[in-house]
């Protein structure tokens, strides 16, 4: 098992981190999720053999919710789906 820290934007309220801790869940090798909204993190336990942090991080976005990229510069900029 692997754990990956993701910097995820966007989320604005308890609905957010619930989507996002549900979109992370329903992929295939996750065996546990904890999003923090106050942070604007998830923290993923995942087998890496079955996925990857691309995956997360695609996942993410396909959501609606950006991921902050390594440079804050960089960092896409969006509102959470359930929000409007």
């Amino acid at each position: 098992m692997r754990t990956e820290l993701l910097k995820v934007t966007g989320m604005t309220c308890g609905g957010c981190t619930s989507n996002v801790t549900q979109t992370l869940k329903a992929i295939g090798g996750v065996a546990d999720v904890k999003v923090s909204l106050s942070a604007g993190e998830a923290t993923v336990q995942y087998d890496e053999r079955v996925t990857s942090p691309d995956q997360l991080k695609r996942a993410v976005k396909g959501a609606g919710y950006g991921v902050a990229a390594t440079d804050a510069a960089n960092a896409r900029k969006s509102k959470g789906s359930c929000c409007g």
